[in-house]
């Protein structure tokens, strides 16, 4: 029997999981709920089996879904993720897991209270191989300890047509920020995935560099770890032709990765070792390279749902637990916090500040004037994924 799933918010990403579902072996798509009318029309003639609903609520209420998908704008993803639990419906809420960290560790308290639910987010670049394969890397202490964490991932190119497809689009008020909470949570996920999480951000942000927006189109962040580590991750939207790029050096080698090969650099002895030993002024240390071509999966959004389905049947585990998307928005919050008060910060991010700090600039928000929502294709918009 198949899941009877249910998708709140069904634009761009919502209306390409709505439908593409028939790619999962697991669900069935049996109900969609937007404000839109013509996105409910849209629906119609595209899932006509699925019931169709201009309130979320009305849709939980009803009793045809067993589990939800979460892809609204981003500030009502816990809020509509408590309300799923609230009725023993499982949930995966797209990315970000939210806006600010006091909403997302609401969210997470709801779903600690109900172990028996699915609670998973929409980290689909996990199921990248050269990221699986560097996140094991690093784990397995082969390498001793991370020394630097270099990320250049500007592959995220916007024009201003994105940013003028809908009035909540880096806005504030509608979407709470714009590169670090719409295109980075998933690198910033796989960051703290692979590499721990700060002890410290120090960063440099432009609002408005790039484009006619109102947040974030540009970053540059430095990052000290407890081990002592350093990093530097650099992002924007405003790049036409961008990098993807991350270095990550260890007391015992080096690994990067671009063009979705990962090239291992194995050094001979550890660095620390080779410095106190070595008797030459000029001497190097040896190493031997190889380099892994992974796969990146052409439908990895479907393999995060298929494995969100194995987690609600009791037969596996899911790509990324929900709880997890804590850290990429405590991450993009200490970087956000940090540019607000022009100084460094500490993690974990002091919550009520960063809060005060947004809601000063939800305050000043402009609403966009006669906006059309535009709903596109999203099948080339994953530029991050490369």
């Amino acid at each position: 029997m198949a899941i009877k799933v249910g998708i709140i918010g069904i634009g761009n990403q919502g209306g390409y999981y709505a439908e593409n579902m028939k790619l999962s072996k697991y669900f069935e798509v049996a109900a969609v709920a937007d404000i839109n009318p013509e996105r409910l029309a849209w629906a119609e003639k595209t899932v006509p089996q699925a019931a169709r609903f201009s309130d979320a609520i009305d849709m939980l209420d009803s009793g045809l879904i067993e589990a939800c998908i979460v892809v609204t704008p981003h500030y009502d993803h816990p809020r509509y993720a408590i309300e799923c639990m609230k009725r023993g419906i499982h949930v995966l809420v797209d990315k970000p897991a939210g806006v600010y960290t006091k909403q997302v560790k609401e969210m997470n308290a709801m779903a600690d209270a109900h172990p028996e639910l699915a609670f998973g987010v929409m980290f689909c670049l996990r199921t990248i191989e050269v990221y699986q394969k560097l996140h094991d890397l690093i784990q397995s202490g082969k390498y001793g300890a991370m020394r630097r964490v270099n990320w250049t991932i500007t592959t995220w190119y916007r024009s201003q047509a994105y940013y003028d497809s809908g009035a909540w689009r880096a806005t504030w008020s509608g979407e709470g920020g714009a590169v670090l909470m719409n295109q980075c949570p998933h690198q910033l996920d796989l960051l703290q995935w692979m590499c721990g999480m700060p002890s410290k951000v120090q960063a440099h942000i432009h609002c408005g560099k790039w484009h006619d927006i109102e947040t974030e189109d540009d970053v540059t962040a430095y990052m000290e770890f407890p081990g002592g580590a350093t990093g530097v991750f650099i992002t924007s939207t405003g790049d036409a032709c961008g990098t993807n790029r991350l270095e990550v050096q260890m007391d015992g080698g080096r690994f990067v990765i671009e063009n979705d090969v990962l090239k291992i650099d194995t050094y001979e002895m550890p660095e620390p070792e080779f410095s106190k030993t070595n008797t030459k002024p000029f001497g190097g240390l040896q190493h031997t390279s190889e380099e892994f071509a992974g796969k990146t999966p052409e439908n990895f959004h479907f393999i995060v749902f298929d494995k969100w389905a194995e987690a609600i049947l009791k037969k596996g585990e899911m790509i990324a637990d929900g709880r997890e998307g804590l850290n990429s928005t405590e991450l993009a919050n200490a970087m956000l916090l940090s540019s607000f008060l022009d100084r460094a910060v500490t993690l974990p991010v002091d919550d009520d500040l960063y809060y005060e700090e947004l809601m000063k600039r939800v305050a000043t928000s402009k609403a966009k004037e006669n906006v059309k929502t535009v709903v596109a294709d999203t099948a080339n918009s994953f530029g991050g994924a490369k």
